[in-house]
Parts: structure tokens; C-alpha cells; sequence
């Protein structure tokens, strides 16, 4: 999992992954933020962490082939990006494109970029909601997993907003993640899952 923030997102997968017939594992986060929260996290729950700080590095190709190193040193079957603050560019993506997934508070393609629900507060839109989508080259743009819609209430601030998306974001990820462990493909930009029978998608 790569994590910029508090980790609340990846706190629910570890709730959910203590079930035994959940199906999905973090087996470990990476932070281009050395005092992340999700670092701390991590560290309490036993997951193995390290961090990949753009600071280190003189080019932004440079980081991106030390990050794809990092993350292959543990073998994931995919890669979350949850709260994760940095674009990733195409060294990365040369080696994790089309298993490296992504949460994104709007219903894409509305609304891509990093300050989405401000955009669609500014827009006045009366539904807005999050989305699970394969990372590409682009800003959101990639194929899209599944979405959640969130109506947006009379009286909702940014903030009031954004915490509703980011519940629906937990549930939503919670849903998909061991579907997604078991494999995926992106064929004519759409994703193919196999059949899936194990816990609910929610």
C-alpha cells in the first residue's frame, strides 16, 4: 500500500482483514513521508514499512524507479495507492501498470485531480460520491473499478462532505480488495475480473 496521510484507509482493511475468510493482506506500506501516519500504523499492526522520499532523489524518473524497486522488494499481488500524493509516472508504471489501483474522492471522470471535492462543491453538483479505477499515465484517468455514489446535503461544508466520501471510499475499498488480490485485467480500457466467490462486495 502506498500512503501519504493518517492511514484511515488502510485501518479498514486491517479491521476487515482480520476476518479469516476475508481473502486480502497489506503485506506493506510504503510513504514518501517519513512521519506518516500510516507508517505509525503500519508498525503497530507488524506490517513491514519504508519510505521513498522525493527529496532524496535529483529527478522525479529517478524516484519513480526507487519507488517500483521498493515495492517489488515485497512482492505484492497489486498496489493500493490510498491517500498517496504523488503522480505516478511511467518507471513506475513500466513495471506495476495495470495492477496498481487507486481511491479518488468524485464520481470519475468528473472532477479528476487533487482537490476534487472542492471542485464539485464549487460546481454544485447535488451527487458526487468516490471511485476505485486502475492507475495509468494520466491524472484519474485510468480504467475505472466500480464507483459510490455520495449526495451532497444542504448545509455541507467541504469538510462535512469529504468525510461522508471518505467513508464510502473505506467501505468501497473494503468491498473490492479481495476480488482484486485474486487477479485482474485491463482489456480496451475495461477492467476483467474472474469469477469471485468468497465474501460479499459491498
Amino acid at each position: 500500500m502506498l500512503a501519504s496521510g493518517a492511514g484511515s484507509t488502510m485501518a479498514a482493511v486491517l479491521r476487515a482483514q482480520t476476518r479469516p475468510a476475508y481473502g486480502a493482506r497489506i503485506v506493506a506500506v510504503i510513504s514518501d513521508v517519513a512521519g506518516a501516519g500510516a507508517l505509525v500504523l503500519a508498525k503497530q499492526h507488524g506490517i513491514a514499512t519504508a519510505v521513498v522520499s522525493p527529496a532524496e532523489f535529483e529527478s522525479r524518473d529517478a524516484w519513480n524507479v526507487a519507488l517500483a524497486r521498493t515495492v517489488q522488494g515485497f512482492a505484492p499481488d497489486i498496489v493500493l495507492s490510498a491517500g498517496f500524493m504523488r503522480i505516478l509516472g511511467a518507471p513506475f508504471l513500466a513495471q506495476f501498470g495495470g495492477r496498481t489501483v487507486n481511491t479518488h474522492p468524485a464520481l470519475l471522470p468528473s472532477f479528476p485531480g487533487a482537490h476534487a471535492v472542492r471542485d464539485a462543491m464549487t460546481y454544485g453538483v447535488k451527487v458526487t460520491g468516490c471511485t476505485l479505477h486502475v492507475v495509468d499515465s494520466g491524472v484519474d484517468t485510468g480504467p475505472i473499478i466500480a464507483q459510490v455514489p455520495v449526495p451532497v446535503l444542504d448545509g455541507d461544508d467541504q469538510s462535512t462532505l469529504h468525510e461522508r466520501i471518505k467513508e464510502a471510499e473505506r467501505e468501497l475499498l473494503v468491498g473490492w480488495m479481495p476480488r482484486l488480490a485474486r487477479g485482474f485485467e485491463v482489456i480496451q480500457g475495461r477492467v476483467h475480473l474472474p469469477p469471485f466467490r468468497g465474501d460479499t462486495i459491498e
